[in-house]
């Protein structure tokens, strides 16, 4: 092959994942199966087939595209797919053996699929001898499947800790009222916030404390197109007439014995992003456990003193322990100021992926592993 040849098909893998990005857009944002795309070119660098997956169950994007071509179209043909062709039977079949079976001579993906059973498609294709090339356009599937990755690697959604707080660190008054600590363009940054996470998790104190809907609203009060799910931690049993109980989502109900096992609960059910905004012992208990990917916190000039601090113990006994914070960004919000925090630590990830990440079997995903010693077990007491 000449290098213009060379340079010519390379420049087709690109235009061809372009086209499957926008292809794997078609499908579901949300849900344990990722969105893939994938195009078909015939030898002669005709695009033949196109395909997308359209969610649990149905048709992984590489057969999907096949599903369209007569039987020996694919004879010798490239398949360009986002996602590194998947070698597990779930609910379908492994698209690698698709391809195979096909006659599929090319297949070029941009992201190795990190699923401890549906990986290997790549390693299954060579030693059929279909010759393979990965990494085309990786950054931007990446960032397309960034959600969805999270959780295929980790066991477990990306998680957001939100509290507001007075400048010396009160969430509440002594008497314990805390509406409103923070003004109105503070509080519509949060709704905002809201309607992009898949849940919303506060503790049951939370819930017979203060009777939040936990939905996301406009700036008229009006309910935003998208809600997250609501996530209520606890054991104690909800008022029936808890605003919560009339959200347009049925709550999840999670004893939070295990942070672990409820946040593996919570990616089996296809959450990819969690909103925490309980009290201080809801986001302490993720704090502690090592389980939170970003904080918000929003400052009010304002000073309470007293004991209602917006984080409570943290299980650190001395400075060289403390839990260290990067600082993204910070927005002046009316008078109030949204400080923007990423943990330094790396065990802020677990460290289990999903044992099956494109399979749509339904099974539950391993849980997170304890990347530190409060993660293993964390419970939320008084919840």
């Amino acid at each position: 092959m000449t290098t213009n040849t060379i340079d010519a098909t390379a420049d087709a893998d690109v235009l061809s994942m372009r086209r499957a990005i926008e292809l794997a857009a078609r499908g579901p944002a949300t849900g344990v199966n990722p969105r893939v795309g994938c195009v078909i070119r015939s030898a002669d660098g005709e695009v033949i087939a196109e395909g997308w997956h359209r969610g649990a169950g149905t048709a992984h994007a590489e057969v999907d595209a096949l599903s369209r071509l007569a039987a020996g179209a694919a004879r010798g043909a490239t398949a360009i797919v986002t996602l590194e062709p998947c070698n597990h039977t779930g609910l379908t079949g492994p698209c690698s053996e698709a391809l195979i079976a096909a006659g599929v001579g090319r297949v070029v993906y941009a992201v190795a699929d990190p699923g401890t059973r549906s990986s290997g498609g790549a390693e299954r294709l060579r030693a059929a001898g279909v010759d393979v090339a990965a990494g085309v356009l990786a950054d931007e599937v990446e960032a397309f499947l960034a959600d969805w990755l999270f959780v295929a690697r980790t066991g477990r959604p990306r998680i957001t800790v939100k509290w507001a707080a007075t400048l010396d660190g009160r969430a509440a008054a002594a008497d314990g009222t805390s509406q409103w600590i923070t003004g109105p363009e503070a509080r519509a940054d949060v709704h905002r916030r809201r309607a992009d996470a898949d849940a919303i998790a506060v503790g049951t104190g939370t819930v017979l404390a203060d009777d939040p809907a936990l939905t996301a609203r406009t700036a008229d009060g009006g309910p935003t197109a998208a809600q997250p799910i609501p996530v209520v931690f606890g054991r104690r049993p909800i008022p029936a007439d808890s605003r919560v109980l009339r959200h347009p989502h049925e709550p999840i109900r999670l004893d939070g014995g295990d942070l672990s096992a409820d946040l593996a609960e919570l990616s089996a059910r296809g959450i990819r992003s969690l909103f925490v905004e309980g009290g201080p012992t809801l986001a302490s208990a993720f704090l502690a456990a090592g389980f939170v990917d970003e904080l918000l916190v929003y400052l009010a000039p304002a000073l309470l003193g007293g004991p209602r601090l917006a984080v409570g113990d943290l299980g650190i006994a001395t400075i060289a322990d403390a839990r260290r914070l990067r600082f993204g960004a910070v927005e002046h919000l009316g008078d109030d100021l949204l400080v923007v925090a990423h943990p330094v630590e790396s065990h802020r990830l677990a460290a289990h992926p999903l044992p099956a990440s494109r399979a749509g079997s339904g099974a539950a995903p391993g849980a997170p592993g304890a990347t530190s010693g409060a993660a293993s077990g964390a419970t939320i007491e008084g919840n």
